[in-house]
């Protein structure tokens, strides 16, 4: 079997929040700010879906933001399929895309304009834009009568998958889904989760995943970093994560694994 390439690389890299950049910092030994990225190194092959799993507050969001080159790390380099993502920011953003938990949309329009105007932006043609979105909203199990509702008048599940049907216009190589099932009903949920391994079955997609849903993260992911305070606690396969937990007479879950590793509770954090 042949070793994938590698399609996310992230050596040495911490982000810093505070009065002042960890920059700032570090020239001038005033402290260290909040550091929300501390340290992490990891790499994610291609076709891989690699879950980054922890609590709100323990840093996901911002590696996200960090691989999607909406921040800019302080220390540390992060490349997409070997192209940085400071010096070739261009080709970094035509090989990605980003599901954020907060997606914004233009409210008054329907997700059929929104998907529009989206496509627009990435130069798909009128009638070749309005199958391709047909298509995928009825992949998404999209009601009918909503595809020319306003937004506004949208569930958080239906918008979140409105959300998802963006990012999949552009058929990114690398897809990056910042707690993509938050707020969905059960049903959406198994819809999107479907969806997701099918992007990397047959798509050829790889997509990094962050979530604080353990059972999903186990569903899904072929290996999980577990974040606590911005460090990774631990990174493998879900299987050999659970091993690291004593049975204590019942199978250890991914739970299991983090409060052991943190000592935290998964639902009792602040938002980030």
């Amino acid at each position: 079997m042949s070793i994938q390439p590698i399609a996310l690389e992230m050596q040495n890299v911490s982000k810093s929040f505070g009065q002042s950049s960890f920059q700032w910092f570090k020239r001038n030994g005033a402290g260290n700010g909040v550091r929300a990225v501390d340290n992490i190194s990891l790499q994610v092959r291609r076709g891989e879906i690699f879950g980054v799993l922890g609590p709100n507050g323990s840093g996901k969001s911002t590696f996200i933001r960090l691989v999607s080159t909406l921040l800019v790390p302080d220390t540390g380099r992060v490349t997409i399929f070997g192209h940085d993502v400071l010096r070739e920011e261009r080709a970094v953003q035509r090989l990605i895309n980003r599901v954020s938990v907060e997606a914004a949309f233009f409210k008054k329009l329907s997700p059929l304009e929104n998907l529009m105007y989206g496509a627009r932006l990435y130069g798909l043609g009128g009638a070749e834009a309005q199958r391709k979105i047909v298509a995928i909203l009825k992949r998404l199990a999209l009601r009918a009568d909503a595809i020319n509702k306003p937004m506004e008048e949208m569930s958080r599940g239906m918008q979140q998958k409105v959300a998802i049907a963006r990012a999949l216009l552009t058929a990114p190589v690398l897809l990056l889904l910042d707690e993509p099932t938050t707020g969905l009903d059960p049903r959406s949920k198994r819809e999107v989760q479907a969806l997701v391994r099918e992007l990397r079955d047959t798509h050829d997609a790889t997509i990094v995943l962050t979530t604080h849903d353990m059972e999903e993260a186990d569903a899904l992911c072929d290996r999980i970093a577990i974040v606590n305070d911005g460090k990774i606690v631990a990174l493998d396969t879900p299987s050999e994560l659970k091993k690291l937990v004593t049975r204590n007479g019942h199978a250890p879950t991914l739970e299991d694994v983090f409060m052991q590793l943190t000592g935290k509770q998964l639902k009792d954090e602040s938002d980030e």
